[in-house]
């Protein structure tokens, strides 16, 4: 359709912006204000776009990357020029190293002032171009629409990624404000000397080119949700079936790759239930096949990969968290399907690469494989595993003080989660504790940073979940390290009426580090907090604050917190808990 001034109530660029977000299913857009970008918020808004301003730049990324993992579209940031454009950075490359959908609209300076010392000018596209899949500049207003829409489909394709537009303000702007702001600014509106009379005529040349020049054809792709299925790659998954119907002791990791640009869960949950096979799921796919599973472990991977005689990899590398390659043991083949060639043969070449999507490899294996193999003495030995785990963590949950133990904190919270609760998990040791415990409800509703480890997301993520799912239970497992972060967005979801609920595990420490830095190097340098009263913080900014320092009542502090977010208001519980050796040696470096 077009999307040009005067049709259909676009009266400038950020009009153009909004009508075209809003037909590629765009409903949500977070960004932190600013005058170059003030357009786009005004033009979304007026399409039904609703916008949420956050209070960092690096938030609003990281609200948006959430949308995008939970809905299968691309998530959508506009930030300002200069430091908006630099403060998102790290959000940006969480999202290129998730492999999520973004689209981040960054401000710019007027074109004719470009490079020349203008109000927060730098070169912003060296910058993005290595985090990005693609990344440009806008030089005028036909070009708007068509690169907007090039732009989110190559998100989408392939593997899927952050793109980055930057538009310059006068491309925002309705033409006749842009014609007398640059008649003012250079003299030229006054007309006093013949210097400035040239200069008027160059600019209202350059102010023509800009509103009315031609468009320049752009071929854009639709996104491919689904790549190609070539005769190679249908051999190899019949290859794949056989391979799997002659083993006895198979098992499949699930990674982030398999949940992106995903839109319907459901048909790859009933695709690996229909595999029937041993099944450990990580990142985003997390929930994938809800709380409890006939055929799903969360306990012991590295002991089954070792003993297994067969290992689907799904949309996982072969990078730390799977020992780079080799976690196997030593007769184990191995099938890896990935969208990226290169992360197919990382660290380790399995006996079958297959580069497709890994949720249609799963999906089309299962409908090759027929009828899976019963393998019950194989299941016995992995579930024996998986509850001699749990009853060891259930085993640890006794305080040894006065203050809370994490595990039962855990165990207690994991009873008392709704089935529509979305996980967001931000932070090191407590955090990391409570993944052993917590127990995703439903697909795409759990949150973590991803390969990158990236500290900070919890408060954007939180914003997007709860945007999304304005119903749903959303829960942020904060550190107190990380909280402090993103602490501030509680600011933001007081504003639009957001009420997710922050548990705060404070111990006065970045205990992660701590632990292993005293035990190697002597010092507990850099690592000491303080026991602050981060519930008094949220009250701050509007939220309820909770206090729990007392193992006697964590049952009523969770379910207080419950209850008080059932009335639309936000929440921090500010648990005190004790150290404990539970992840003793667990440093990642």
């Amino acid at each position: 359709m077009g999307y040009g001034i005067g049709q259909d109530g676009i009266t400038h660029g950020g009009d153009i912006v909004g009508a075209v977000l809003w037909d590629h299913g765009v409903r949500h857009l977070f960004t932190l204000c600013g005058g170059h970008i003030s357009p786009i918020l005004v033009g979304a808004k007026k399409r039904g776009i609703e916008i949420i301003d956050m209070r960092g730049e690096a938030n609003a990324v990281f609200a948006a990357d959430a949308v995008a993992r939970m809905t299968g579209i691309p998530g959508v940031a506009a930030v300002t020029a200069g430091p908006g454009v630099t403060n998102a950075i790290t959000a940006v490359k969480n999202a290129q190293m998730a492999q999520t959908p973004l689209l981040i609209f960054g401000g710019a300076t007027a074109t004719v002032l470009k490079g020349r010392g203008s109000l927060q000018d730098i070169d912003q596209l060296s910058l993005m171009a290595p985090i990005t899949k693609y990344c440009t500049s806008v030089k005028t207003l036909a070009n708007l629409a068509p690169i907007v829409e090039k732009a989110l489909a190559i998100s989408q394709a392939g593997v899927p990624g952050p793109v980055f537009i930057e538009v310059p303000l006068d491309l925002l702007y309705p033409e006749e404000m842009v014609r007398e702001m640059f008649m003012k600014e250079s003299g030229a509106d006054k007309g006093a000397t013949l210097g400035a009379k040239a200069l008027g005529l160059y600019l209202r040349g350059h102010v023509l080119r800009q509103f009315h020049g031609p468009r320049t054809v752009y071929d854009i792709p639709k996104p491919q949700l689904r790549l190609p299925m070539s005769s190679d790659v249908e051999q190899q998954v019949s290859e794949a079936a056989e391979m799997l119907r002659n083993a006895e002791r198979p098992a499949l990791v699930v990674g982030n790759q398999t949940m992106v640009n995903c839109r319907d869960a459901g048909r790859i949950a009933d695709a690996i239930r229909s595999l029937g096979i041993p099944t450990f799921l990580g990142g985003a796919a997390r929930g994938l096949l809800g709380r409890k599973s006939d055929v799903q472990f969360r306990h012991k991977r590295s002991a089954a990969m070792k003993q297994a005689d067969l290992v689907l990899v799904a949309g996982f590398p072969f990078d730390f968290r799977m020992k780079y390659g080799r976690c196997f043991g030593p007769k184990t083949k191995v099938i890896s399907a990935n969208l990226s060639y290169s992360e197919l043969r990382k660290n380790r070449r399995p006996d079958l690469a297959v580069q497709m999507a890994p949720a249609d490899f799963l999906m089309d294996l299962a409908r090759q494989l027929g009828a899976p193999a019963p393998r019950e003495d194989w299941f016995a030995t992995l579930r024996e595993r998986e509850d001699a785990r749990d009853a060891e963590i259930a085993g640890m949950r006794a305080p040894k003080g006065e203050l809370v133990n994490p595990i039962d904190f855990f165990l207690r919270l994991e009873e008392k989660l709704a089935d529509d609760s979305v996980l967001v998990v931000d932070g090191g040791d407590f955090v990391a504790t409570g993944a052993y415990i917590l127990r995703p409800r439903r697909p795409l509703s759990w949150l973590d940073p991803g390969v990158f480890g990236t500290l900070g997301v919890g408060g954007g993520f939180a914003v997007g979940a709860s945007a999304l799912r304005k119903d749903a239970e959303v829960w942020i497992i904060y550190g107190d390290g990380s909280s402090a972060y993103s602490i501030a967005e509680f600011d933001t979801c007081v504003r639009h009426g957001l009420a997710p609920i922050a548990v705060i595990g404070t111990d006065g420490s970045w205990a992660q580090i701590a632990r292993d830095q005293v035990d190697l190097l002597g010092d507990d340098v850099g690592t000491k907090l303080l026991r602050t009263d981060y519930h008094k913080v949220a009250e701050g900014y509007g939220a309820v604050g909770l206090l729990l320092t007392d193992p006697k009542d964590i049952d009523a502090k969770i379910d207080e917190a419950k209850a008080i977010r059932a009335t639309g208001k936000p929440v921090v519980l500010n648990v005190h808990i004790e150290g404990t050796d539970f992840r003793k040696g667990s440093i990642s470096v």
